[in-house]
């Protein structure tokens, strides 16, 4: 039943997204579990402690993190469970953890403020969704930190989460999202976070292993199916590339999506002042990325993420026949 979940959770979010009223009434899963990361924080993360005890009083905020929305998911399926046609209800709480929607909304909103208002719009868009200095920022590197965004969210915000609601149901997925989400807020190598955020750092990679791969995969089928885009220097890129990546699991699906689109993504980037020396995905492609290519990187997404929705019914026929 948890795979039928993730496959309705899917096709529904991706027409139905997360309502903005929804939002405004009650906030979101996300939002939720922010406070709960923030507490922990200012709570255990003590600057008077030594490098050990953060890191272990990091530990301890992990399990907290994982156990908390992992006991609320399995208490609200279960409870669900009692009513006919519980799951349908089940998948449409679901949806919350993943963001194909909003994923979309964003990166699109890139191309078109680059195409309507120029290059600080398009600094303004991409600011959004990247945490890289934006005024450092031309219009080629606008154009690829988009993509370079929605490869990895794609992993991120839509194959992982999904992964986890197909193997534990809603309590997987709900785990996997406090995990994530942890990972965002604490996870950083930043002298308050370093010791106390090892533990959701590294966590947080090997939960994501089996989404990036796939992820990737995903990124190479799709280049099949559309006429602009080389599977073959996808499969290459894939192949050369997502190793080297300073990240485990970001590599593979930027890797697939510059060789696809024959760019030449991530290499030396700027945050918060800082350079941050990662290797090129794509090697051998073009730099000089356009509003163009992101729309090209819109329409791949939107193929490998049918690609995704189709292996979950697929599994879901072949688990319900079982």
């Amino acid at each position: 039943m948890s795979v039928l979940i993730a496959f309705l959770s899917l096709a529904a979010e991706s027409v139905i997204g997360y309502p903005d009223r929804l939002f405004r009434a009650v906030g979101h899963p996300v939002t939720w579990l922010g406070r709960l990361i923030a507490f922990l924080d200012r709570t255990l993360n003590r600057a008077t402690d030594s490098d050990t005890r953060r890191r272990m009083a990091g530990v301890f905020a992990l399990f907290v993190i994982v156990v908390v929305p992992l006991a609320l998911g399995a208490a609200i399926e279960s409870l669900l469970g009692w009513f006919p046609g519980g799951f349908v209800l089940t998948a449409l709480l679901a949806t919350s953890l993943l963001a194909q929607k909003s994923l979309t909304a964003h990166v699109r909103a890139v191309a078109e403020a680059l195409d309507t208002g120029g290059l600080e719009a398009g600094r303004k868009a991409v600011s959004m969704i990247v945490g890289r200095d934006p005024d450092r920022l031309d219009e080629p590197a606008v154009c690829r930190a988009a993509i370079e965004s929605l490869a990895e969210n794609f992993s991120d915000g839509v194959v992982a989460p999904a992964f986890w609601l197909g193997v534990g149901g809603l309590a997987g997925g709900a785990a996997y999202k406090g995990v994530n989400t942890a990972d965002s807020m604490i996870g950083h190598k930043t002298p308050r976070h370093l010791a106390f955020g090892w533990a959701a750092a590294r966590f947080d990679d090997l939960v994501n292993l089996p989404a990036s791969r796939l992820s990737g995969l995903l990124i190479v089928a799709a280049a099949f199916l559309l006429r602009d885009t080389d599977a073959r220097a996808a499969w290459r890129a894939l192949r050369n590339d997502a190793g080297r990546h300073r990240s485990p699991n970001a590599g593979w699906p930027e890797a697939a999506m510059a060789g696809a689109l024959g760019l030449a993504l991530a290499g030396p980037r700027i945050y918060d002042g800082v350079t941050v020396d990662d290797a090129v995905m794509g090697s051998g492609g073009r730099r000089e990325a356009t509003s163009a290519d992101i729309r090209r990187a819109l329409a791949l997404y939107r193929a490998a993420d049918l690609l995704l929705m189709a292996l979950f019914s697929v599994l879901a026929v072949i688990v319900l026949s079982v």
